[in-house]
Protein backbone atom coordinates (compact mmCIF):
# COMPACT_ATOMS: atom_id res chain seq x y z
CA UNK A 1 0.00 0.00 0.00
CA UNK A 2 1.04 3.19 -0.80
CA UNK A 3 1.03 6.50 1.19
CA UNK A 4 -2.08 7.69 -1.05
CA UNK A 5 -3.85 4.81 -0.06
CA UNK A 6 -2.90 4.85 3.50
CA UNK A 7 -3.83 8.66 4.31
CA UNK A 8 -7.46 7.36 2.28
CA UNK A 9 -7.84 5.04 4.81
CA UNK A 10 -6.87 6.69 7.76
CA UNK A 11 -9.39 9.71 6.20
CA UNK A 12 -11.89 7.77 6.05
CA UNK A 13 -11.28 5.58 8.96
CA UNK A 14 -11.05 9.51 10.85
CA UNK A 15 -14.03 9.92 9.63
CA UNK A 16 -16.27 6.86 10.40
CA UNK A 17 -15.01 6.98 14.15
CA UNK A 18 -15.79 10.87 14.52
CA UNK A 19 -19.74 9.93 13.23
CA UNK A 20 -19.54 6.87 15.62
CA UNK A 21 -18.52 8.98 18.81
CA UNK A 22 -21.57 11.64 18.39
CA UNK A 23 -24.04 9.12 18.01
CA UNK A 24 -22.61 7.56 21.40
CA UNK A 25 -22.37 10.62 22.76
CA UNK A 26 -25.85 11.20 21.79
CA UNK A 27 -26.61 7.96 23.43
CA UNK A 28 -24.68 8.97 26.40
CA UNK A 29 -27.14 12.12 27.14
CA UNK A 30 -30.13 9.94 26.62
CA UNK A 31 -29.11 7.77 28.89
CA UNK A 32 -28.50 11.12 31.80
CA UNK A 33 -24.33 10.58 31.33
CA UNK A 34 -23.25 13.58 30.68
CA UNK A 35 -19.58 13.41 31.53
CA UNK A 36 -19.39 10.18 29.28
CA UNK A 37 -21.34 12.22 26.70
CA UNK A 38 -18.46 14.82 26.85
CA UNK A 39 -16.16 12.36 26.48
CA UNK A 40 -17.24 10.54 23.57
CA UNK A 41 -17.71 14.55 21.79
CA UNK A 42 -14.43 15.59 22.58
CA UNK A 43 -12.90 12.34 21.10
CA UNK A 44 -15.02 13.09 18.34
CA UNK A 45 -13.81 16.43 17.54
CA UNK A 46 -9.61 14.94 17.83
CA UNK A 47 -10.98 12.24 15.25
CA UNK A 48 -11.97 15.13 13.19
CA UNK A 49 -8.70 16.92 13.39
CA UNK A 50 -7.06 13.89 12.20
CA UNK A 51 -9.46 13.48 9.18
CA UNK A 52 -8.74 17.23 8.68
CA UNK A 53 -5.02 16.82 8.84
CA UNK A 54 -5.55 13.56 6.25
CA UNK A 55 -6.94 15.53 3.93
CA UNK A 56 -4.60 18.18 3.79
CA UNK A 57 -2.36 15.99 3.24
CA UNK A 58 -4.25 14.62 0.11
CA UNK A 59 -4.48 17.92 -1.06
CA UNK A 60 -7.92 16.82 -1.69
CA UNK A 61 -9.03 20.28 -0.18
CA UNK A 62 -9.17 23.24 -2.94
CA UNK A 63 -11.30 26.31 -3.86
CA UNK A 64 -14.92 26.66 -2.58
CA UNK A 65 -15.82 26.63 -6.36
CA UNK A 66 -13.63 23.02 -7.53
CA UNK A 67 -14.91 21.83 -3.83
CA UNK A 68 -18.70 22.44 -5.05
CA UNK A 69 -17.59 20.82 -8.31
CA UNK A 70 -16.04 18.04 -7.11
CA UNK A 71 -18.81 17.66 -4.33
CA UNK A 72 -22.09 17.57 -6.57
CA UNK A 73 -19.95 14.61 -8.85
CA UNK A 74 -19.39 13.00 -6.02
CA UNK A 75 -23.07 12.93 -4.56
CA UNK A 76 -24.21 12.33 -8.33
CA UNK A 77 -22.47 8.84 -7.86
CA UNK A 78 -23.22 7.88 -4.76
CA UNK A 79 -26.75 8.43 -5.55
CA UNK A 80 -27.15 6.60 -9.03
CA UNK A 81 -24.33 4.01 -8.24
CA UNK A 82 -24.46 2.96 -4.83
CA UNK A 83 -27.56 3.44 -3.29
CA UNK A 84 -29.23 1.46 -6.28
CA UNK A 85 -27.25 -1.69 -5.79
CA UNK A 86 -27.77 -1.30 -2.15
CA UNK A 87 -31.52 -0.82 -2.17
CA UNK A 88 -31.12 -4.28 -5.26
CA UNK A 89 -29.25 -6.13 -2.33
CA UNK A 90 -31.73 -5.46 0.55
CA UNK A 91 -34.77 -6.54 -1.64
CA UNK A 92 -33.06 -9.99 -2.48
CA UNK A 93 -32.49 -10.37 1.32
CA UNK A 94 -36.34 -9.19 2.18
CA UNK A 95 -34.60 -6.37 4.89
CA UNK A 96 -37.49 -3.73 4.32
CA UNK A 97 -35.77 -2.04 7.22
CA UNK A 98 -32.56 -1.76 5.17
CA UNK A 99 -34.58 -1.12 1.98
CA UNK A 100 -36.20 1.91 3.25
CA UNK A 101 -33.02 2.91 4.60
CA UNK A 102 -31.23 2.86 1.60
CA UNK A 103 -34.07 4.25 -0.67
CA UNK A 104 -34.86 7.21 1.52
CA UNK A 105 -30.89 8.01 1.73
CA UNK A 106 -30.87 7.43 -1.95
CA UNK A 107 -33.35 10.05 -2.72
CA UNK A 108 -31.91 12.85 -0.27
CA UNK A 109 -28.10 11.90 -2.05
CA UNK A 110 -30.23 13.35 -5.40
CA UNK A 111 -31.43 16.49 -3.53
CA UNK A 112 -27.84 17.25 -2.34
CA UNK A 113 -26.33 16.76 -5.61
CA UNK A 114 -29.08 19.50 -6.41
CA UNK A 115 -28.17 21.50 -3.51
CA UNK A 116 -24.82 22.12 -4.60
CA UNK A 117 -25.41 22.60 -8.47
CA UNK A 118 -27.41 25.18 -6.86
CA UNK A 119 -25.00 26.42 -4.45
CA UNK A 120 -22.46 27.31 -7.26
CA UNK A 121 -24.47 29.39 -9.04
CA UNK A 122 -25.35 31.27 -5.44
CA UNK A 123 -21.53 31.76 -5.59
CA UNK A 124 -21.98 33.34 -8.67
CA UNK A 125 -24.89 35.53 -7.73
CA UNK A 126 -23.35 35.97 -3.82
CA UNK A 127 -26.87 34.67 -3.32
CA UNK A 128 -27.82 33.92 0.59
CA UNK A 129 -30.27 31.15 1.80
CA UNK A 130 -31.61 29.58 4.65
CA UNK A 131 -31.62 25.69 5.03
CA UNK A 132 -33.62 23.22 6.67
CA UNK A 133 -32.71 19.30 7.82
CA UNK A 134 -34.81 17.22 8.34
CA UNK A 135 -34.29 14.93 11.60
CA UNK A 136 -35.22 11.80 10.51
CA UNK A 137 -34.04 11.19 6.93
CA UNK A 138 -31.85 14.21 6.50
CA UNK A 139 -33.56 15.58 3.54
CA UNK A 140 -32.87 19.42 2.89
CA UNK A 141 -34.70 21.77 2.04
CA UNK A 142 -33.54 25.13 0.22
CA UNK A 143 -34.97 28.34 1.26
CA UNK A 144 -38.44 26.99 2.62
CA UNK A 145 -39.48 24.96 5.77
CA UNK A 146 -41.63 22.85 3.76
CA UNK A 147 -45.06 21.26 5.76
CA UNK A 148 -44.26 17.82 5.30
CA UNK A 149 -40.83 15.89 4.52
CA UNK A 150 -41.18 14.96 0.06
CA UNK A 151 -39.01 12.01 1.30
CA UNK A 152 -40.19 9.94 4.56
CA UNK A 153 -43.15 11.89 5.35
CA UNK A 154 -41.71 14.03 8.85
CA UNK A 155 -43.49 16.87 9.44
CA UNK A 156 -42.46 20.56 9.69
CA UNK A 157 -41.68 20.33 13.39
CA UNK A 158 -39.14 17.33 12.89
CA UNK A 159 -36.40 19.86 10.74
CA UNK A 160 -33.50 21.71 12.09
CA UNK A 161 -32.97 25.32 10.30
CA UNK A 162 -29.44 26.52 9.13
CA UNK A 163 -30.18 29.86 8.74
Amino acid sequence: MGTKEALQQAYAGEAKAALRLKVYAEKADEESLPQIAKLFRVISFSEEIHGKRALRALKEIRNTEDNLAESFQSEQGVAAVAYNQFVKEAEAEGNQAAVLHFSQSRDVEETHAKLYKEAMNHLLEERETAYYVCLVCGYIADGVLPETCPVCGAGKEKFRAFG
